[in-house]
Formats: structure tokens, sequence, C-alpha cells
């Protein structure tokens, strides 16, 4: 009978050890799992150190660009193409080089300028064969004297003075010069032939000013007869001119270190005198014998 109680209770105590021991190794496992996200964190410490280098070239690139001008200037042609309406005076800009020209200018010094563009709408309001009818040389300057070699705002068209040079010449008759004037926020153009007023600004910085115009402004000095007789006139007379210049002229004869020499060079002499006065008294003399001739055969008769 003990041994059977004894042996009762030895199963009992093993099944207690038992059961005690199965929950004490559970936590053991537990411990360990959060040591793998201890581990996790250090590789996101890593990538940080690449785009921290990514940057670092970026300005050794923007280094090489020339510092001249940021992004470079102002290109008149793609300008009006993205503004659209301007083909026609685009493509006169492209086809005299003035486009070229404007460009390397802004580009390379600190000029700037201010354009009147034309629509397509006033270069198909002239004359067919306006355009065609013209030379090279007559095209670059029609081109020419829709630009101003200043910037001009809005604001400042009013502080300018008349005859306003272009860059088709200067402000005298038959140098291509224009009239502007204002009223209000109103900006009048006049050619002589053309009068216009300005339209919206096109496009507008610290170099360049584009302004819409309605009218292609035809210069007298091109498109009136008259005017441009005259200029042909004044071209012809400017090229003469150095030749007339060039012309020789009546001297003095060069003077002598001797005073006498110089008195005798500058007044007549004493015998040159004298032989006038013989002359004349030998003039008159023949003078009074005729005379008394004729009185001698009116008393005979």
């Amino acid at each position: 009978m003990t041994k059977q109680v004894i042996f009762s209770l030895s199963i009992l105590l093993i099944h207690c050890i038992t059961t005690l021991a199965q929950p004490t190794a559970a936590p053991t496992q537990s411990a360990k799992a959060p040591v793998q996200p201890a581990k996790a964190p250090v590789q996101p410490a890593k990538p940080p150190v690449q785009p921290a280098k990514a940057p670092a070239p970026a300005p050794v690139q923007s280094a090489k660009v020339p510092p001249v001008k940021k992004g470079g200037p102002p290109d008149v042609t793609k300008i009006l193409g993205k503004a659209g309406g301007f083909s026609v005076f685009i493509r006169l800009l492209k086809s005299t080089g003035i486009s070229d020209q404007i460009y390397g200018q802004l580009n390379n010094s600190n000029n700037g300028f201010t354009i009147f563009a034309p629509t397509d709408t006033a270069f198909s309001n002239l004359k067919p064969g306006t355009i065609n009818s013209l030379s090279d040389l007559e095209k670059t300057q029609l081109i020419q004297f829709h630009i101003l070699n200043s910037v001009v705002s809005i604001s400042n068209f009013q502080t300018l003075s008349n005859p306003v040079p272009t860059e088709a010449g200067d402000t005298g008759a038959g140098e291509f010069p224009l009239t502007l004037t204002t009223a209000g926020n109103q900006v009048n153009i006049s050619t002589g032939l053309v009068n216009t007023t300005l339209g919206e600004t096109v496009y507008s910085d610290n170099q360049l000013d584009i302004y819409q115009v309605d009218s292609v402004l035809l210069p007298q000095d091109i498109f009136d007869p008259k005017a441009k007789a005259k200029a042909k006139a004044k071209a012809k007379a400017k090229a003469e001119s150095p030749a007339e210049a060039e012309a020789p002229t009546l001297s003095k004869p060069p003077k002598s270190n001797n005073t006498d020499s110089d008195d005798a060079a500058d007044t007549p002499s004493l015998a040159a005198k004298e032989d006038d006065s013989d002359a004349v008294s030998v003039s008159l003399s023949s003078m009074h014998g005729i005379f008394g001739v004729v009185v001698a055969f009116i008393v005979i008769n």
C-alpha cells in the first residue's frame, strides 16, 4: 500500500515538474526573437551614405557652364516662334542674318534691343510682291528699321527724343529714323508712310523687349520714291565728297626768310608802279590828241 502511494506521488511530482518546465522554455525562445530586429536597423543606416555621395558631382558640372549669361541670352526667333503668328518676320530675321547678330551681341556685350515685330497679318496686308521686290540690302534695312539699339520699357517711351534712331541708320533725313509719341498708355509709331500703335508685349527682360505691331513699318527711304531719290543723291554726294576734298587748290608761294623778298613778293615794285603811271599818262595824252582833232574838224566844217 505504501509503495502504491509513493509511486502515485512520484508520478504526480514528475507531471508537475514537466508542466512547470514547459513555460520556462517558451520565454527563452521569445527572448531570442528580438535579437533579429535589433540587427535590422543596422542595414538602413548604410543606404543614406549613397545619396550623400550622388549630389557631390553636380556642382562640378554647373561650374563648367560659361558664367556670362545664365542659360544663355534670349533667342529672338525662338521667342517669336513660341508666341506664334510671326513666321514671316522670323524668316526675314534668319535670311538677313540679323537674328544671329542680335544673339551674338546679347551674349558678348551688355547691349540691349527693342524689337517691333509685325504679325503675319501685317505682312499679308502689304501689296503682293512688296517684300520680294526688295534687294537683299533693302530687306536688311527694313528689318533693322524695326529694331532700336536699347531696351525701352513701356513706361520709358515717353522719355525718348524724336526722331528716334534705328539699327538701320541714324536720326538724320535719309537715315531711317522713327517718330514715337505717347498718349497715356498708348505708344504711337510713325515712319512718314505708316502710322500704327504699339501692341502687346511679347517678351521683356533687362536685355530684350519685343512688342507686337499690326503694321509693317515701311521706311520712306525705301518705299517713298522722292525720299529714295534724295537718299540716292545724298549717297552719291557722300561718295563724291572725298574726290572734291582731294582736288588741288590754289596755294600761296612759299615765303623766304628774307623780309625784303617777302615785301617784293606781296607788293608791286616801284618800277612796276612807274611803268603803270607812264602807261596811264600815254593813254591820256593820246586821248587829248584825238579829242583836239575832232574839235578842229567840227570848227572847219
